[in-house]
C-alpha cells in the first residue's frame, strides 16, 4: 500500500491508502484510452505489422530510424484490447530517443518479465516502468495481448530483407 493526500471536506488533507495495484491499471487505462504516438509515421523506414488472431489485436508500427541507429520517431495504429493498446502505447513511449541496440534489450527484458516466472529483480529492474505489466503473467491468455507489439517492435527492427510479412502470436 501507499499513501496519499486528498483533501478533506474542511480544508484540510488526509491520507488515503491506494493499492499500487490499482495505480497500475489506472496507468493501464489511461494508455488504453489516450494513447500516446497513436499514429503512422509518414517518414518510417521501419515499420512491421503485429495479429493476435485469438483476440483480434492488429496494430502496425512505424519507426524513423536515423543514420546513427537511435529511433526518432515512433508510431503505431491498429485496434486491441486495452492491454495490448496500453502496451503498444507504453512501449512507443519507451523506445523513442533510443538506440536501437537500446529498445532490442529492453523488448528483451519485457518479454521475459511477462514469459519466465524466475523473472529477477534485474530484468525487473531494466523494465522500468513497463514493470506494470507484470501482473498479466496471472493471466497466461492476456500474456500474448501485451508482448504482441513488442515481437512487432523485435520484426520491424529487423534487417529488411529477413522481415516477415505479420508478427503473429500463433505459430505458423
Amino acid at each position: 500500500m501507499a499513501k496519499f493526500y486528498k483533501a478533506n471536506g474542511s480544508g484540510g488533507i488526509e491520507p488515503v491508502e491506494v493499492k499500487l495495484n490499482d495505480l497500475y491499471q489506472e496507468v493501464i487505462l489511461d494508455h488504453n484510452r489516450r494513447p500516446r504516438h497513436f499514429t503512422e509515421v509518414e517518414d518510417a523506414n521501419a515499420y512491421a505489422h503485429g495479429h493476435n488472431p485469438l483476440c483480434g489485436d492488429d496494430y502496425f508500427l512505424y519507426l524513423l530510424v536515423d543514420q546513427g541507429g537511435i529511433i526518432k520517431k515512433v508510431g503505431f495504429k491498429g485496434e486491441g484490447c486495452a492491454i495490448s493498446k496500453s502496451s503498444a502505447s507504453m512501449m512507443t513511449v519507451a523506445v523513442e530517443g533510443k538506440s536501437v541496440k537500446d529498445a532490442d534489450a529492453l523488448k528483451d527484458n519485457f518479454i521475459h518479465l511477462l514469459t519466465d516466472n524466475t523473472g529477477s529483480d534485474a530484468v525487473r529492474a531494466a523494465a522500468g516502468k513497463l514493470k506494470i505489466f507484470e501482473g498479466v503473467k496471472q493471466f497466461p491468455v492476456r500474456v500474448k495481448c501485451a508482448t504482441l507489439i513488442w515481437r512487432t517492435l523485435e520484426e520491424a527492427l529487423k534487417d529488411r530483407s529477413r522481415r516477415k510479412e505479420e508478427v503473429s502470436t500463433e505459430k505458423e
